[in-house]
C-alpha cells in the first residue's frame, strides 16, 4: 500500500479509517491492461471534482497504479483510492488536499458459481459516487448471510431493486438486457456488458423492478470489477431460470480488450 508512490504511514491512513470520506475504483489488472480503463479514470475525475472539488492528475493515477500492477503477480487487483489524509473534521471544505491510495490484492479465482440473494431494504448515500464509507453495505451483506444468502440485494422504499453491496444486477428476458430502474452506481462492467449486448444485437433498456417481477425474468447476473458476470440463481428463495444467451453475453464481454495502463 502506498500514497503517492511512497509507503503509507498509520498517521496518514487514520483520517480514512475513522472518517471515511474518499472514493475509489477497484480494477482488475493483467499484463498491465485493464478492461475498462478510461471508464474508470472517468470514474476517479468525476468523483474528485464532486466530493473536493478538484481536479485529479489521471497521468499521475495511471503511473503509480502501473508501478503497483508491476509489483505483483499477473493479474492482480489494483484500488485506486483518492482521499485528503489532512481532513478536518469540523472544516472539510477548508484546503481540500486529496492523495492518491494504491493498495493491491491477488487477483480472485474466475467463479462461475450462481449466486443466491436476499432483498435487504437498503440505498447508499450519494449512490452514484464510488464512495470509500461501506459501513452500510457491509451490515446488509452480513445481514443477507445471516439469514442464509449468498449476498444482499437492496430494495428502496418503493419496493424497487437497484444494486448489491459491491456489484450491479442484470436481468434478461424476450426484450434482451434489462437494468433495473432505480438509483444506484454505474460500474464499469456494467458498462462494459452493456458494450457486449450491443455487439450481440441485444437491446438495453431499464425498467422499473420489484423483487417479484424480478423473479418472473429470464434470467439475471451480477457485475463486478474483480470477478466479472457471476449468474443469479435465486432471489429471496425463488430459483430463477439460466438465460439461454447469458453464455454468449459472457464470452463477447470476456473478448472486449483491456487497455494498457
Amino acid at each position: 500500500m502506498e500514497l503517492n508512490g511512497r509507503p503509507v504511514s498509520t498517521g496518514e491512513l487514520s483520517g480514512l479509517a475513522l472518517q471515511g470520506y474518499g472514493h475509489f475504483t477497484t480494477m482488475l489488472v493483467t499484463d498491465l491492461r485493464v478492461r475498462g480503463l478510461r471508464l474508470h479514470t472517468e470514474r476517479l475525475a468525476r468523483d474528485c471534482a464532486t466530493l473536493f472539488g478538484t481536479e485529479l492528475d489521471i497521468l499521475r493515477v495511471r503511473e503509480l497504479a502501473r508501478r503497483a500492477a508491476r509489483a505483483h503477480p499477473s493479474p492482480s487487483v489494483v484500488r485506486v483510492t483518492v482521499y485528503d489524509p489532512s481532513l478536518d473534521l469540523a472544516r472539510p471544505a477548508v484546503r481540500p488536499l486529496p492523495q492518491i491510495l494504491i493498495s493491491t490484492r491477488p487477483a480472485p479465482a474466475p467463479s462461475t458459481e450462481p449466486i443466491r440473494l436476499g432483498t435487504r431494504p437498503y440505498a447508499r448515500d450519494a449512490p452514484t459516487i464510488k464512495s470509500t464509507g461501506l459501513f452500510g453495505e457491509i451490515r446488509q451483506r452480513r445481514a443477507a448471510q445471516s439469514d442464509g444468502f449468498d449476498d444482499a440485494l437492496f430494495m428502496g422504499a418503493d419496493g424497487r431493486i437497484s444494486e448489491g453491496p459491491t456489484w450491479n444486477i442484470g436481468f434478461l428476458d424476450d426484450s434482451g438486457l434489462v437494468w433495473p430502474q432505480a438509483p444506484c452506481l454505474p460500474g464499469v462492467t456494467m458498462r462494459l456488458v452493456e458494450q457486449a449486448a450491443e455487439t450481440l444485437g441485444v437491446p438495453v433498456s431499464t425498467r422499473p423492478l420489484t423483487a417479484v417481477t424480478a423473479t418472473r425474468m429470464s434470467g439475471a447476473f451480477i457485475t463486478n470489477a474483480a470477478s466479472g458476470i457471476r449468474p443469479v440463481t435465486a432471489i429471496d428463495g425463488v430459483q430463477l431460470p439460466r438465460a439461454g444467451y447469458l453464455d454468449a453475453l459472457v464470452k463477447a464481454y470476456e473478448e472486449i480488450q483491456g487497455e494498457l495502463l
